[in-house]
Order: C-alpha cells, then sequence, then structure tokens
C-alpha cells in the first residue's frame, strides 16, 4: 500500500468529524479491518461521519486523494465483503463506517420507511411495532445486528416468503463516473433539494413531505418472490445474488455505490401467529411437506426454516450467552455488547500476544454456566430427529399448515411434529437465529484443533431433492465440524465447516464448488460475493458499470484490485 497524501488525508478527515471519530492506530482500526467469520486487511484510517453531509464531505475527500472507499455498517457480513482482503491493493484504503447514521424515517403512515445506513434491522422492526407493521426480514437472520441499507446491497433475507429478498428501486447513493467524478444520485422519488449538501440536509432534517408522496412505478421490494418461490418443479433457484433479475443501482451493488437512504415497504403484521416444529430421520420427508405447502396452499406460511441436529447444537453449545442477552435485553443490547468486546480484545491485544479473542472466550465461559434455555419438548425431538423444520404461519394459514400435517406428517416412527406455545415459538426461532454466529465462536474456543472456516451460501434448484446427500463422504471427513441449516421454503442452504487443521481450504473449495455446479447450484445466494466467491460475469458487469474506476471495495468477487481493473 502506497500511504500517498497520508498527511493531508488525516488533516482533512479531523477537519470533517472531527478527532474522536477517526482512527488511523493499528489497534483501534482492528476490529473494523476484520470479517466475523472471514476476511482481514489493511487500512490507513477508519472514519465515522456523523450526519449525511459529513459523509458527503469524507467522500470527496477520499475521491480527491484517490482512496479506495470500504463502507461498512455493522460489519457482520459472512464473506469479508465490508473489510479489507490483504494488503495488495495499489491504493490506500479508507474505512468508512456509519453506525452513527442510524435514522430511520417513515412514510405514508408507515407502509414505507426511508432507511440511513446505519440504520439496523432490529431497530426498524422495534418502531414499526406500534402501528401494527413489520419490515422486509425480521429476526431469523444469519447476521446479528445487520443494517437495513446493507441487506438491500447484499439481496439479503427471503426467509419470509411472502416478502420477499430486501430490495428496492428507490434510493438516494453517491456514484462515481467513468472521468473520476463524484455524482450524487436521488431516486427516492422525494424532492429534496437541488445541490447535494441541500439534498443530504434536508434528508436529515426531514425537510419534505412524508406523506401523500407522488406515485412511482418503481418497486420498494420484491414483489413476484412468491410467486417465483412456488415453482417447485423449476431447475433454476428462486434467488441468489447473481440473478440479473433484482441487481438495481442499490440492490445488489455490494458496496460499490455509496448508499445514503433506501426507501422500502414495510408489511402488516399478522393478528395471529403459530409456530411449528417437526422432527424426522428422514430428509425426504421434509421435501414432501416442502411441496405440499408450495404447491397446494393457497396462501403461504410466512417462514419454512430447516436445522439440522449439527446446527441445534451448536447454537446450545456456542451461542448460549447471546440468546440469553437477547431473550432478557432485547436485541438492542447488541450494538453495546460489540463495543464492549472490541475494546476488551483491545486492550487484550496490546498486553498479549495473540489474544485478541479474548472477549469471545470469557462469553463462552459465562455461557457454560447458564441453565438450559430451551423447553424440554424441543430437547425430546432433539434426541429423537436428526433433522427439523420450523414453521411459522398466521392467520388464516394456521387451519391450513394444521390439516396439512395432521393428515400426512403426523406418524412418530418416520415424522413427527406440534405446536408450540407462544413462548416457545420465540424460544425456537431465537436458538435459529442466535446459531448463525456457532461457526466462529466454535474455531476460537478449539483453535489448537481447527483450520480454517469454510462458510457456503448456496441456493439449490427448486427442483433439487438430494440436498442432504450433496457431498460425498470423503469430503466430509476433511471436517472438524460441519453445520448445516437453510430457508428451505426457497432452497437456501447455509453450510457452515470448520476445517481440520491441515486441510487446504482452496483444493477443498474448489472440489465442493465443481459438485455445486454439477447440481445447478448457485452461489452466493444472499450474503454477496465478498472476497470468498468469484463473481459471475453478469454481477462483474453490473458492478463495474456502477463503478467504473475501481474506487468502491476494490476486489470484490476476486476481480482486479487495481484502478479502472487493470
Amino acid at each position: 500500500m502506497r500511504n500517498y497524501r497520508i498527511g493531508e488525508l488525516n488533516q482533512g478527515l479531523l477537519e470533517i468529524v472531527g478527532h474522536n471519530n477517526v482512527l488511523t492506530n493499528e489497534y483501534e482500526t482492528r476490529a473494523y479491518r476484520t470479517g466475523i467469520r472471514v476476511g482481514y486487511g489493511c487500512a490507513c484510517a477508519v472514519v465515522i461521519p456523523r450526519s449525511l453531509v459529513e459523509l458527503w464531505r469524507v467522500l470527496k475527500l477520499c475521491v480527491s486523494l484517490d482512496k479506495i472507499i470500504i463502507i461498512q455498517a455493522a460489519n457482520t457480513g459472512l464473506t469479508g465483503g465490508s473489510t479489507p482482503d490483504g494488503d495488495d491493493y495499489d491504493r490506500d484504503v479508507v474505512i468508512i463506517n456509519t453506525l452513527k447514521l442510524d435514522k430511520l424515517t417513515l412514510l405514508e403512515r408507515g407502509e414505507q420507511v426511508l432507511a440511513f445506513p446505519g440504520s439496523t434491522l432490529y431497530k426498524l422492526e422495534e418502531i414499526l411495532l406500534p402501528i401494527g407493521r413489520g419490515p422486509h426480514s425480521v429476526i431469523g437472520s444469519s447476521c446479528i445486528g445487520a443494517s437495513v441499507v446493507g441487506g438491500v446491497c447484499n439481496n439479503s433475507g427471503g426467509n419470509l416468503v411472502n416478502r420477499g429478498p430486501a430490495y428496492t428501486e428507490l434510493s438516494l447513493y453517491a456514484r462515481l463516473t467513468s472521468d473520476g467524478k463524484l455524482e450524487l444520485v436521488n431516486h427516492l422519488g422525494i424532492f429534496l433539494g437541488t445541490t447535494e449538501e441541500e439534498i443530504l440536509d434536508n434528508l436529515e432534517k426531514c425537510n419534505f413531505q412524508t406523506e401523500n408522496l407522488p406515485e412511482t412505478e418503481y418497486l420498494a421490494s420484491d414483489d413476484q418472490y412468491r410467486i417465483r418461490v412456488r415453482d417447485v418443479q423449476a431447475s433454476t433457484p428462486a434467488r441468489y445474488n447473481a440473478d440479473k433479475r433484482r441487481l438495481y443501482e442499490s440492490s445488489g451493488c455490494a458496496g460499490k455505490l455509496a448508499v445514503f437512504a433506501v426507501r422500502l415497504n414495510t408489511f402488516p403484521r399478522p393478528k395471529k401467529e403459530q409456530v411449528f416444529f417437526i422432527g424426522t430421520n428422514h430428509p425426504e420427508k421434509l421435501s414432501e411437506l416442502r411441496k405440499r405447502i408450495l404447491s397446494d396452499l393457497s396462501s403461504l406460511p410466512d417462514m419454512g426454516e430447516y436445522m439440522h441436529r449439527s446446527y441445534f447444537d451448536a447454537a446450545d453449545k456456542y451461542c448460549k450467552d447471546t440468546f440469553f442477552l437477547i431473550k432478557y435485553f432485547g436485541p438492542s443490547i447488541l450494538p453495546k455488547l460489540f463495543k464492549l468486546k472490541r475494546r476488551i480484545d483491545l486492550v487484550f491485544s496490546r498486553l498479549f500476544f495473540n489474544q485478541s479473542t479474548i472477549s469471545d472466550k470469557i462469553l463462552q465461559f459465562i455461557g457454560r454456566l447458564l441453565p438450559d434455555q430451551l423447553p424440554r419438548s424441543f430437547r425430546d425431538y432433539r434426541d429423537r430427529f436428526e433433522h427439523y423444520m420450523i414453521i411459522m404461519s398466521s392467520d388464516l394459514v394456521i387451519h391450513d399448515i394444521r390439516k396439512l400435517l395432521s393428515e400426512h406428517f403426523n406418524q412418530s416412527d418416520l415424522v413427527d411434529y406440534f405446536e408450540c406455545t407462544e413462548s416457545e415459538g420465540k424460544d425456537i426461532l431465537l436458538h435459529r437465529y442466535v446459531a448463525g454466529s456457532a461457526p466462529a465462536r466454535c474455531k476460537i474456543v478449539n483453535a489448537s484443533d481447527s483450520g480454517e472456516i469454510l462458510p457456503l451460501d448456496v441456493a439449490l434448484p427448486r427442483n433439487c431433492d438430494n440436498w442432504h446427500e450433496i457431498f460425498p463422504e470423503d469430503i466430509i471427513s476433511q471436517m472438524a465440524d460441519s453445520f448445516k441449516m437453510g430457508h428451505f421454503l426457497c432452497m437456501v442452504f447455509h453450510w457452515d465447516f470448520v476445517l481440520k487443521k491441515g486441510v487446504d481450504l482452496n483444493c477443498l473449495k474448489s472440489r465442493i464448488l465443481k459438485i455445486l455446479d454439477s447440481q445447478g447450484a448457485k452461489y452466493p445466494a444472499e450474503h454477496n460475493v465478498g472476497h470468498i466467491y468469484k463473481a459471475d460475469k453478469d454481477m462483474a458487469s453490473f458492478h463495474r458499470k456502477l463503478d467504473p474506476t475501481n474506487s468502491f471495495n476494490s476486489g470484490l468477487g476476486k476481480t482486479s484490485k487495481k484502478r479502472n481493473y487493470a
């Protein structure tokens, strides 16, 4: 890395955001430069703007000084896409963290929302609850603390089949033209002014009409998803990151634009909800259940999640502390916890060599002391069965699911189910939610015996029936631990492997991807390419069109890190 005009950069950043919001020390920036599962690299500065105007000024300064820009919020990406990757960039890297830009503005009596780049999914759910609305995604995501804008940029979500993945055609963003000029584009469908800073200042101060907005033909959600997912005979996946149908400006941009705000639909909350828990040792029974739900029912349940015993046990073993904190203190405690963890790890990494993960070890120890968090009913099913499905249905669909299960899937020796009480339903959904952080904790706790983490985020064809036996035993035998779960109705799976010591990750991954290619799978499905997947032709072309100078998130999808993609 060049360290070119660093003094000028630092002075400019200090003038824009103040001393407390510019980090240049290697120890202070480490947490921002490190992904939660994969990804680590260099950066000459981390800057934390306090307003949209400050963000614009920071962008202008970085562009004028020829810096690579990586914009991150909660840094919960599972593929390293919100952190630098290595130190082989041809320009200095500046990370802009947007967590202080967390404003949410309700539009049209709450039927839509304007989300700033640092706003989180749990905060959106919180402000919509009193008015009987819900966001595009809810608890059940793989990414604890994920941002709303991050979800849009990565086409995330989709486990709520009636709402679809995060998608909008209404956004406000900055882009670089081919001649290196930074320009602000307002496609929110709301007039905010004429100059860049006027637009951003009016947006931040809500100096615009929030009701009776002009009609627009542009979408604020994926209104076709529930139709696509029903085609159980299709030999293509229902959704995946490189799907050209859902690559549009900020949607799917993966950080190749600087997104200031997105406009999204919200959804009515159901009057009544019911969670069903199904267990079986015959995974083909779950395939049959999925097809009946998608083909036979006039309306779909809200969610259908698959969980293998491996992830059930992993959440039990490695995520009990997170489960406890969210259950009794709510998701709002998570940012404070992450901040405290960073401080603890920073102190210990300075004092003791190779102790940058001490907070996870402390939390793991605390988790072992906590009492069992799950009701006995789930323990019984865990002992009886290896495969589980969680169906969350609402209102009139509850009767349809109950009838379907009672007539066809109540055979205790092959498949069994029970209707969860309200508290049981919340517990098992939370158990599923926190499970996503288990692989990283597993690697930390078992560092002496574990190799690298290989996370796979895969969309299988809608007609795939062998989803449970895709990988041969000689591949599975190279894993120290393997964890499997998925959004079952749309056949999107998360297979997270902790390799044994000495296993060549690249060689094994190459073999696995060839098998997936032969199955007609697409990857990644919902966490974007980051730095672990190669962007296919459509996605690489889309990203290059958005960012012709390769100044935003350079190297994404294993493309060139050099200026103009040289």
